[in-house]
């Protein structure tokens, strides 16, 4: 009697817990190509979600190397078999991809592939996406290998679950997306009850010292040090607001997801390429994870923004109780001299200042053409 039915059964069960650790759509997208490549023992994985122009919002592979990825090009277009399973929403199992009438070709780079399986990814009556392999994994002598109906029993089980957790982390991360809508709509309203009757005040106490100046001197200068006083309630006021944007997702993840998932959106959103690793790093007290996290955003920022930068790395290491973020850019740098002695800051006094306010310290390295290194070390609880 064949063992392979339980066997697929339970590896079915490994692949769905492995989805269900992920809240993330990236990380989600990943873990169902993985899990159905070792599932059906294929060489090739991928999955595609597609976009409303008739290419791809996202496309995951596995077993394709960074290196042959890039070699191969831009994503994929929806045509061909491709295009049949995201609006036909049938199955396709074929022993020969390249026999196929919809063949198109592929790019000079695209590894060899044969034997296809693909389904679709549905949420109830809408396609979200395209899980297909490629080159099972056995003899095939005499043609006598390739996907089978057990296969694609499977694999469609695992698709079924697929768009499940897909629908959760989109759900998932559009709920992150309102509570951050609500928490600027809520510092505005803040700003604007706690801070802009001070600064009315302070402008019209300003007009009243302008206008005592010449004929009472001293009834000037007292509105003058109400200025002042007004002044630095004012910036107590605003300072206060600031400090209650602890984001809340350092509260529920924790410094290093909440870094990773940022740094995955920038990546998405820009062309340089954003990188980011944490071997071994431990939590942080609540005020050190957030002075680290304000750095790494506006190191981010100006990397970004104004450096030009093709590839930005950011490391979170551990450093004794403590830790160190570092986010170098192969940007066209500067000479930190020149912008202090020109006015202007790139935001290292913020950065400095939030590091200094924690304990720690903030080194920056950067020349022209020669990109740009930020350096923060923070101490432990």
């Amino acid at each position: 009697m064949s063992h392979r039915p339980s066997s697929g059964l339970a590896a079915v069960s490994t692949a769905l817990l492995a989805m269900s650790r992920h809240l993330e759509v990236r990380d989600v997208l990943k873990t169902i190509v993985a899990s159905a490549r070792e599932l059906l023992d294929a060489e090739y994985a991928a999955l595609g979600v597609p976009d409303d122009h008739g290419g791809f919002a996202q496309f995951v592979v596995d077993g394709v190397s960074d290196e042959q990825w890039k070699a191969i090009g831009p994503l994929p277009r929806q045509h061909g078999i491709l295009a049949s399973m995201l609006h036909q929403a049938e199955p396709e199992r074929l022993a020969d991809v390249r026999t196929d009438p919809r063949f198109g070709g592929w790019p000079d780079a695209h590894p060899e592939m044969s034997d296809f399986l693909g389904l679709p990814v549905r949420d109830g009556d809408e396609i979200i996406g395209a899980l297909f392999l490629a080159n099972k994994r056995c003899p095939k002598e005499k043609g006598g290998c390739g996907f089978t109906a057990e296969d694609e029993a499977l694999l469609s089980i695992l698709a079924q679950h697929a768009a499940i957790a897909l629908t959760n982390a989109r759900l998932y991360e559009r709920s992150r997306e309102l509570t951050i809508a609500e928490e600027r709509s809520r510092l505005a309203h803040e700003l604007h009850d706690a801070v802009s009757q001070k600064l009315f005040s302070l402008r019209l106490t300003a007009q009243a010292a302008a206008a005592l100046v010449d004929r009472d001197p001293a009834r000037a200068k007292g509105e003058l040090q109400q200025v002042a006083a007004l002044a630095a309630e004012a910036a107590d006021e605003l300072r206060a607001a600031v400090v209650e944007l602890r984001p809340a997702a350092l509260d529920e993840d924790g410094l290093v997801h909440t870094l990773r998932t940022q740094i995955q959106v920038l990546d998405r959103a820009h062309s340089a390429r954003v990188t980011f690793e944490s071997p071994g790093t431990r939590a942080l007290p609540a005020a050190q994870e957030e002075a680290v996290l304000r750095v790494a955003q506006e190191a981010l920022h100006n990397a970004l923004r104004h450096a030009d930068a093709e590839l930005v790395a950011v490391s979170l290491t551990r450093s004794g109780q403590g830790a160190r973020l570092t986010v170098t850019d192969d940007g066209k740098g500067f000479d930190p001299r020149a912008v202090r002695r020109a006015g202007r800051h790139l935001g290292l006094v913020s950065m400095r200042d939030r590091a200094s306010g924690v304990g720690g310290r903030l080194t920056v390295t950067s020349a022209p053409d020669r990109g740009t290194t930020i350096e923060m070390e923070v101490p432990g609880g």
